[in-house]
């Protein structure tokens, strides 16, 4: 089993201004190589409940990772701000190197900043399968719920693209590694950095957790990365079968 390379972004996301963020992605990843590249959530705009003026029409934040994707043949994830159909979504794609997207609508909206007046929830729990690893796509608010992301044995790795701010960081970060340790996976986390449109600070807390809860992000700049070895979680999942013994449930609605 080969090992995967992921890349993630600390974006100091530049409010409402998608080309003045495309030229900062690709300046930023300019010189480097990767399976996967992780932007953080809203990354053409920052999070902003101006959706009728921030959303893509024309699916501006999609084509961009497109792009990008194939000039660099690696996998993007990433969420945006879009309208459907008179409707709007906080989106997170997954696009491959050969076109094929895949996208995940935010489940669980920031009713404290009135996300859930303005957006749209999604209604399906997706999964994603990648050069042979299983990735379950959540968005920022969503790790507060554990039993949507609960593994029943049909994921390897959490990806979380947030906006979190740092006067609550410190339960992003302890819940980031709960959710390594409860569902014995990876947990990826990629966490925004700098100051945004509504004066809200945003320090560095990416984070990527063992299975165990053991950090094993790597940190360069403005760049984090890790590698995921399956072959390794396979092994700590046949010693430690706690997944066997999961409540069974169905979430329904």
């Amino acid at each position: 089993m080969r090992i995967m390379k992921i890349t993630a972004l600390n974006q100091d996301i530049i409010w409402k201004n998608k080309d003045e963020n495309f030229n900062l992605i690709e300046n930023q990843l300019q010189n480097q190589e990767a399976d996967l590249f992780l932007l953080p959530e809203m990354f053409s705009t920052g999070f902003c409940m101006d959706a009728a003026e921030i959303s893509d029409k024309n699916e501006e934040s999609l084509e961009f990772l497109k792009r990008i994707s194939n000039e660099k043949n690696a996998a993007f994830c990433g969420s945006a701000s879009v309208e459907v159909n008179g409707k709007f979504f906080n989106r997170m794609y997954f696009v491959k190197p050969d076109s094929e997207i895949i996208f995940y609508d935010k489940r669980h909206l920031f009713s404290f900043s009135g996300e859930d007046k303005v957006y749209t929830p999604g209604k399906d729990r997706v999964i994603v399968e990648y050069l042979g690893i299983r990735f379950l796509l959540q968005v920022c608010y969503d790790l507060r719920f554990p039993v949507f992301a609960r593994n029943n044995d049909d994921y390897d790795v959490i990806l979380y693209v947030a906006n979190w701010p740092e006067k609550r960081v410190d339960a992003w970060e302890h819940l980031l590694k709960g959710r390594a340790i409860e569902n014995l996976a990876y947990v990826f986390g990629l966490n925004r950095i700098g100051t945004d449109g509504n004066d809200l600070f945003y320090k560095e807390s990416s984070h990527c957790f063992f299975a165990d809860g053991k950090e094993i992000a790597n940190k360069n700049g403005n760049l984090v990365s890790a590698e995921l070895n399956l072959a390794e979680l396979k092994d700590f999942r046949n010693h430690f079968q706690f997944l066997n013994d999961r409540d069974d449930f169905e979430i329904v609605g």
